[in-house]
Parts: structure tokens; sequence; C-alpha cells
């Protein structure tokens, strides 16, 4: 496994996209497939304005990814085959260590996303009723605890 930071991500738009997709299917289960593909239309400039945008390869292919905007992770995407293999665990790791990531937004109706973070040491601060697009899919403002450096090194 290979993790970097990408700078030219036009070049790997279409591989991350699929990346984001597959994850999306496996774990945003409140979302409909119109919803999924309206969205995906919007991915790629995501990707684009993302300050920094790590990557993690298999094989030469990109598996899952990561950007960070100050100290917020704005989006972790894994393919779902690759889930369960520490690779979201040590792309947190990256964003807290060398980025000052303390902070991440989690869509509510994905317990799966809730409970990764809360096991890496991130609580809930606050909660909104809607996403920032405006859709009525509550999320949950979540930050890393004052020991979640400890609690990372110690899984």
């Amino acid at each position: 496994m290979e993790i970097k930071e990408v700078t030219q991500r036009t070049e790997i738009i279409e591989p991350l996209l699929e990346v984001w997709q597959k994850s999306v299917r496996s774990t945003h289960h409140f979302l409909s497939e119109e919803e999924i593909v309206t969205i995906s239309q919007y991915v790629p400039s995501a990707f684009e304005n993302v300050p920094h945008f790590i990557v993690s390869y298999e094989e030469q292919k990109p598996v899952a990814f990561m950007g960070i905007d100050g100290e917020r992770i704005e989006m972790l995407f894994i393919d779902p085959i690759c889930q369960g293999r520490g690779i979201g665990k040590k792309l947190i790791q990256i964003a807290i260590q060398d980025y000052g990531a303390n902070e991440v937004c989690v869509n509510e109706q994905n317990p799966q996303a809730k409970g990764f973070y809360e096991h890496l040491g991130f609580h809930v601060y606050k909660r909104s009723e809607y996403d920032e697009q405006g859709n009525p899919y509550p999320l949950l403002y979540m930050k890393l605890d004052i020991n979640g450096n400890d609690l990372l090194n110690q899984y």
C-alpha cells in the first residue's frame, strides 16, 4: 500500500469517482440511486477544491482517499473491498499527525462512519438537521478528544 498527497488530481478523477460511488453505495443507504448519480456530478469539483488530498493506492490503483481543509477532514472514502484493513485508520493518523486535523462531519444516517470516528477518539459536539447543501440529511459534527492522538497510537 502506498499513501501520498496528490496535487494533480485531474488525471485520476475517474478511478477516484469510482471509489466514491462504491463507498457511498455501501455506507449511505439513506440515499437513492438517483441521488447518488446526481451528487456524483459535483464530486470531481470537491476533489479539486480541497487543499490537501491524500490517496491510498494498491497495485498503483486508488482504493481510498481523504480531503483535508484546515483542521477539518472534509472527506474520507474507502473502496468497500478494502474496508476493515486499517486504511481508514492510517489516513486519519496522517490527517491528525501531519496536517493537524481534529474535526470531521458525518451523516447521522451513516452509523458506520460515526462509530469509526468514535473508536478513534472523536465525539459529537454539534448536530444539524440538514446537510451543507440544505438536504434533509442530519449531520453530526465531531471533534477529536484531547487525548485522541494517544488513542490512535493504541490501536
